[in-house]
C-alpha cells in the first residue's frame, strides 16, 4: 500500500507532531508513503477569494500525485475539503478541466481524474481496517473516556467528500473504540471547533471553543481527539492561551488520533511528539492495560 503523503502548510510549521505520529503508525502497519517536495499549497485560503487560482493550485497537486501512480493520503481536513473539491470539479467539468491542464502543460503535468485522495482515517478505517489495526495493537487503554472531534470539512458536502454519514459519522468513534477508549456521546461533537474565525473574530472563536470544551467535559470526557492541525491547535494552542487570559475554562486536552493509536501500538512516546503538544497528555498512558 502506498501514498503520496501531503502534509499541507501547517502541519510542518505548527503541528509537527501530528507528521510524526502519523508517519510512526504508518510505517508500523507497512504503509510506504512518498514524499513530493513539489507539493504546494492546497489553494484552500483563497478559494471563496479567487476560485480559479485555488483550482489551479489544487490541481497542480493532484496531477503531481496522478505523475507518481499513486493517490494522495492528506492529514489536514481542509486540505481534504480542498483537494477532493477540486478533483470532483476536474471529474465534472471537461470545459474546466482542459483550461485547467493547458495551464499545467507548462511543467508537463495533467489531470487525468485517475487518482482518489483520502484522509488520513479513511486509510486506516477502510484500506488497512479495525482488524489489522487490532493486530498491531500490544496494549489498550481501559476507562478512558475521549470526545471525537471529526472537523467540519471531512463532513461536507457529504456527496463530495465521502467520508462518512455527516449527521451520524462513526468511523472515527470506531477507530477510537479500537484502542479500548470509549468515544463518548456529546451534544456539539459535529459543530466547529472555532479554529476558522480566529485572527478576524478572537472573542466568537474562543466563545465556540469554550462552549465545546464545557459540553464534552459535562458529558465525562478525560480528553479530546482530533485529526486535523487547524482542530488541534485550536483545541491545544489556543486553548492554553484561553485558560491564561480568561481563566474559568473547562480544560481538556486534545491528542492527535495517531497520537493515541501510536501509544496503542506501543510506539515509543518521543516518535509520536507526545511532548510536542502544547498541553501535558502525558497523565493519558495511566489508562492503559498491557496484553
Amino acid at each position: 500500500m502506498k501514498f503520496a503523503l501531503f502534509l499541507g502548510c501547517n502541519i510542518p510549521a505548527r503541528v509537527k507532531q501530528y507528521e510524526l505520529s502519523a508517519r510512526a503508525v504508518l510505517d508500523r502497519l507497512a504503509v510506504e508513503v512518498v514524499d513530493l517536495p513539489e507539493f504546494k499549497c492546497c489553494g484552500y485560503p483563497i478559494r471563496n477569494i479567487d476560485f480559479k487560482l485555488y483550482l489551479m493550485l489544487s490541481a497542480r497537486n493532484i496531477a503531481l500525485a496522478e505523475q507518481q501512480g499513486v493517490d494522495m493520503l492528506t492529514l489536514c481536513k481542509c486540505c481534504f475539503g480542498s483537494l477532493k473539491k477540486a478533483a470532483h470539479v476536474l471529474r465534472e467539468d471537461a470545459a474546466l478541466r482542459n483550461e485547467v491542464n493547458a495551464f499545467l502543460a507548462k511543467e508537463g503535468l495533467a489531470v487525468s481524474g485517475t487518482m482518489v485522495v483520502k484522509h488520513f482515517l479513511s486509510v486506516l478505517y477502510h484500506d488497512i481496517g479495525l482488524p489489522a489495526l487490532k493486530e498491531k495493537m500490544t496494549r489498550t487503554f481501559k476507562n478512558l473516556k475521549i470526545a471525537t472531534h471529526y472537523g467540519c470539512h471531512a463532513l461536507r458536502p457529504s456527496d463530495i467528500m465521502q467520508f462518512d454519514n455527516p449527521v451520524a459519522p462513526v468511523v472515527f468513534d470506531e477507530l477510537v473504540a479500537a484502542t479500548g477508549s470509549k468515544s463518548i456521546d456529546w451534544a456539539t461533537r459535529l459543530e466547529c471547533c472555532g479554529a476558522p474565525l480566529l485572527g478576524s473574530n478572537d472573542e466568537l472563536s474562543m466563545d465556540l471553543t469554550a462552549r465545546k470544551l464545557a459540553d464534552a467535559k459535562a458529558a465525562g470526557a478525560n480528553y479530546l481527539s482530533v485529526a486535523c492541525p487547524y482542530c488541534q491547535m485550536q483545541f491545544d494552542a489556543v486553548q492554553q492561551m484561553m485558560t491564561a487570559d480568561r481563566g474559568g475554562v473547562d480544560n481538556l486536552p486534545a491528542i492527535l488520533y495517531p497520537q493515541l493509536l501510536g501509544l496503542a501500538m506501543g510506539i515509543d512516546r518521543r516518535a509520536l511528539g507526545i511532548d510536542m503538544n502544547k498541553m501535558d497528555i502525558s497523565g493519558i498512558e495511566a489508562y492503559f492495560v498491557q496484553e
